[in-house]
């Protein structure tokens, strides 16, 4: 395991560990990615480039038994892991990347934007080996450097107990756009052949990969596979229900780890969209709405009253469904943009929209406010928020799922709701805070299954 960091966001962390993970692919090794905290772009591209699902390495959320166990389980079978940090190194304190380089015990190398900088890079990095030396910093990679000659003056400044492992020049050729909540998704394919070409060909040019290769190799080799993982303890191959995931352009962010515990449970993961198709999936036992970008696919998703019809009657039906966040948004009578209106399945009361200014951001942990599909009254769940839209209307209160707490939570805000067998909220839950979730889960869908379907249609 070998964790990419950052001095800063947007110094090309992301940038590297593309280009590492292409990298180390086409040298032939098969490479399990991981991103640090609660991220779905950054995972989306790694799984993209890698062949293998990226996975979310949470030490809030989940804690570090978890993380260790899912670093663990996800890196049997492959040569390499990569994980790329999030924020600058030490950021977030006990949430940043350093705890969790520390929770695994994993050397770390550190990405340095030299645009603007020569020999004081040197300072840059004793400054980051020296404020805590518990953190194994093994080397550097320079970012955005102008030419050889820039690149050996860097070079000559880096002290000797570091490793310059190499550096990625300034080049626009594989960049990847951005918008109000990150990087473009890797369903759009934002780098295409081409430009994956050339990230690939010029980390193999400009960097050390023999010797990241053997940094970041899984020293526990295929011993790693005979082990087993406590997270496989529910591991059930007999599936017993289907659950219709969202799964396009405008519905993309999940955790892979929550789609693995329902199916170690039982569940058919069967992907659909909303964007394109007329009706949910054949055999559907329940819903889930992921994360995405609706508010941009609005009119596409309104558009489509085949299958806003088809939502809107499983959830009166009682149909278990289960949102977050664009899933959310989706599920209310519309999103309003501008002087537009977008209607979309009316099973909420609500509109949302796009707001200007500071995005809802941050960790959540949330109380159950009743019983619903993923747990008891008073039962708790962990997860994050990251959205810049808000309820802007509601014609009556809806029925509240859960109670929101953690940093910047907007208690007078409608964040959550809930009606029949439809539980929606703006936070992304992990559900390896509470593996009780899962289970929960599992049991209303196959509770709902047994009363048989065809009674409530």
């Amino acid at each position: 395991m070998l964790i990419i960091a950052g001095t800063h966001s947007g110094c090309g962390k992301s940038t590297v560990t593309l280009g590492l993970l292409a990298a180390l692919k086409k040298m032939g090794h098969a490479v399990q990615p991981f991103k640090a905290g609660p991220d779905f772009i950054d995972t989306g591209l790694h799984s993209m480039i890698a062949g293998r699902p990226s996975r979310n390495l949470d030490v809030w959320m989940c804690g570090n038994d978890y993380v260790r166990e899912c670093a663990k389980k996800h890196s049997s079978g492959a040569d390499i892991a990569i994980t790329e940090g999030v924020m600058g190194l030490f950021d977030g304190g006990e949430r940043s990347t350093a705890a969790l380089a520390g929770a695994l015990n994993a050397p770390v190398v550190l990405v340095i934007d030299a645009s603007g900088m020569a020999e004081s890079a040197g300072a840059v990095i004793k400054g980051f080996c020296d404020f805590n030396n518990d953190v194994q910093i093994k080397g550097v990679i320079f970012n955005r450097v102008s030419s050889p000659g820039h690149f050996e003056r860097l070079k000559s400044s880096c002290r000797a107990d570091v490793e310059v492992l190499g550096y990625l020049p300034k080049n626009a050729e594989y960049s990847i756009a951005s918008r109000h909540l990150g990087l473009t998704v890797a369903e759009e394919r934002p780098l295409n052949g081409d430009a994956l070409q050339t990230l690939a060909e010029t980390v193999l040019t400009h960097i050390d990969m023999k010797r990241v290769a053997e940094l970041a190799a899984n020293k526990s080799g295929t011993q790693a596979e005979k082990n087993t993982s406590s997270l496989d303890k529910n591991k059930n191959k007999n599936k017993k229900f289907k659950i219709a995931a969202a799964r396009d352009n405008a519905f993309c962010f999940y955790y892979e780890d929550n789609l693995d515990m329902l199916g170690d449970r039982g569940a058919e993961i069967v992907p659909f969209s909303p964007v394109s198709d007329t009706g949910l999936p054949e055999g559907t036992d329940a819903v889930y709405l992921g994360g995405g970008y609706p508010e941009i696919y609005a009119r596409k998703l309104s558009e489509n009253r085949e299958m806003t019809g088809a939502i809107k009657r499983w959830a009166e039906a009682g149909g278990p469904v289960f949102a977050e966040c664009g899933g959310f948004m989706y599920l209310g009578e519309g999103i309003r943009d501008g002087g537009e209106f977008f209607p979309l399945c009316g099973v909420f009361p609500i509109v949302t929209g796009i707001i200007k200014g500071r995005p809802s951001l941050g960790y959540r942990e949330t109380v159950f406010s009743e019983d619903c599909m993923l747990g008891v009254k008073g039962e708790r769940l962990r997860g994050h928020e990251f959205h810049y839209s808000q309820v802007l209307e509601s014609r009556e209160k809806p029925g509240v799922g859960f109670n929101v707490m953690g940093e910047d939570a907007q208690e007078a805000r409608i964040t959550s709701a809930l009606y029949k067998s439809t539980l929606a909220g703006y936070t992304h839950f992990h559900f390896g805070s509470n593996p009780r979730a899962a289970e929960n889960m599992a049991r209303s869908i196959l509770s709902f299954k047994k009363m048989g379907k065809e009674q409530v249609f």
